[in-house]
C-alpha cells in the first residue's frame, strides 16, 4: 500500500467524488479521499490522498486557494453561477472605476453566507436538497479571507479575476456579492483552480481515460507526507523518540526543538494553530502533533509535557 498526495486536474462535468472514484480505479486502492471540493463546472487543482495519507487531507485543506474566475455582470441566478436560472436582470453596468473600488472593498477578512445550492448541512441536512424544495432555510455566516483579489482583464459585463481566499470561501458567493456591491447582479461563469498553498495545478495530472495516466505516472509524480505538509512547524525527533512514538508515545518537545515551516502560509480564521510535523531522523513523516498534554499523575510535571498527538503513521 502507498501512503502518497497526488495532484490532480479535475475536468469539467465531473464531481470531486467521480475523480476519487477514477483514482480508485487507477490505483487500485480503496483507501482514497479529496481534500478541498471543486463543483461539477469548476476544473483545477484537486489534492487527492492514497493510504495512510488521507490522514493529512485535514491539514492540507487549511492552506489558502488561488483561483482564476470569470464573472458575468448584470444577471444573478438563483445558484450563484451558471448553472442557475436567471433571477435579476440589469442593463446598469458600472464602468471601470466602479468595479475597482468594489473589488477593493472585498478584500481583507469578511463574513460570507453560503449558497442556498452547496452542500453545507443545515440542521442535519445538505443546503441544496431544501433548496430543491423551494425552501430558505438560515444559512447564518462564516469569516472568511480574501487576501488577494485582482481584476485581469476583460470587458464588461464580463470580468476576468485573480484571487486568492481562505478556506470555506464560496467563489461564486464572491461574484454574486461583487454584483450587490456594483448594484446589478452578478454570477460565476467559470471558475479553475491553480494553487493550493505551495501545491499547484502546473504539476497535476489529468484523470480522464483518454489522458493514458495509469498509477505508475501517478505515483512517480506523487508527494510523499515529509514533502506535501512543507507548511507546517516541525520538530525532528531522535531515533529513541521516533522508536517511542510508533508505539503510540508522545515526546515531550521544548520550544527550541520546534522549527519554523519551510513555507510559511496563513491559517483561515477561527483557526488555532498548524498541527506541528514530527519526523523521523532520516526526515520521513512520523504523526502529527497538537499543543502539549498537561503533567498528568505526577506532583511535578516535566519541564515540557508531551505533545499531544493527533495522528501517528506506524
Amino acid at each position: 500500500m502507498a501512503d502518497l498526495l497526488h495532484l490532480v486536474d479535475k475536468p469539467e462535468g465531473w464531481t470531486s467524488h467521480d475523480v476519487v472514484a477514477r483514482m480508485r480505479r487507477i490505483l487500485r486502492e480503496r483507501r482514497v479521499g479529496h481534500a478541498g471540493t471543486l463543483d461539477p463546472f469548476a476544473t483545477g487543482l484537486l489534492i487527492v490522498a492514497e493510504g495512510r495519507a488521507t490522514a493529512l487531507l485535514g491539514c492540507l485543506s487549511l492552506l489558502p486557494k488561488r483561483y482564476l474566475a470569470k464573472a458575468h455582470l448584470g444577471i444573478a441566478t438563483d445558484t450563484q453561477d451558471r448553472t442557475g436560472v436567471p433571477i435579476r436582470v440589469s442593463e446598469r453596468v458600472p464602468g471601470q472605476d466602479g468595479i475597482l473600488a468594489a473589488v477593493e472593498r472585498l478584500r481583507g477578512q469578511t463574513r460570507q453566507r453560503p449558497p442556498l445550492f452547496s452542500a453545507v448541512r443545515v440542521r442535519g441536512e445538505r443546503l441544496y436538497k431544501a433548496a430543491r424544495r423551494g425552501e430558505s432555510p438560515d444559512r447564518g455566516e462564516r469569516s472568511i479571507r480574501i487576501y488577494e483579489l485582482d481584476v485581469l482583464g476583460g470587458t464588461p459585463p464580463e470580468l476576468e479575476l485573480d484571487m486568492t481566499v481562505s478556506r470555506g470561501t464560496y467563489v461564486r458567493t464572491l461574484a454574486h456579492d461583487l454584483g450587490e456591491a456594483l448594484g446589478c447582479g452578478a454570477h460565476l461563469v467559470s471558475l479553475r483552480r491553480i494553487a493550493s498553498g505551495p501545491l499547484h495545478v502546473d504539476e497535476a495530472l489529468s484523470p480522464e481515460p483518454c489522458s493514458g495516466n495509469g498509477a505508475d505516472e501517478f505515483r512517480d509524480r506523487a508527494l510523499t507526507p515529509a514533502n506535501a505538509v512543507r507548511h507546517l512547524p516541525r520538530a525532528r525527533l531522535t531515533s529513541e523518540e521516533a522508536a517511542r512514538l510508533r508505539q503510540g508515545r508522545a515526546p515531550s518537545l521544548g520550544p527550541q526543538r520546534i522549527e519554523p515551516a519551510p513555507l510559511a502560509y496563513p491559517l483561515p480564521p477561527g483557526e488555532p494553530g498548524w498541527p506541528l510535523a514530527l519526523l523521523a531522523p532520516e526526515g520521513n513523516l512520523l504523526g502529527l502533533g497538537g499543543s502539549p498534554c498537561p503533567g498528568v499523575g505526577s506532583e511535578t510535571p516535566p519541564s515540557h509535557p508531551p505533545i499531544r498527538l493527533l495522528r501517528v503513521f506506524p
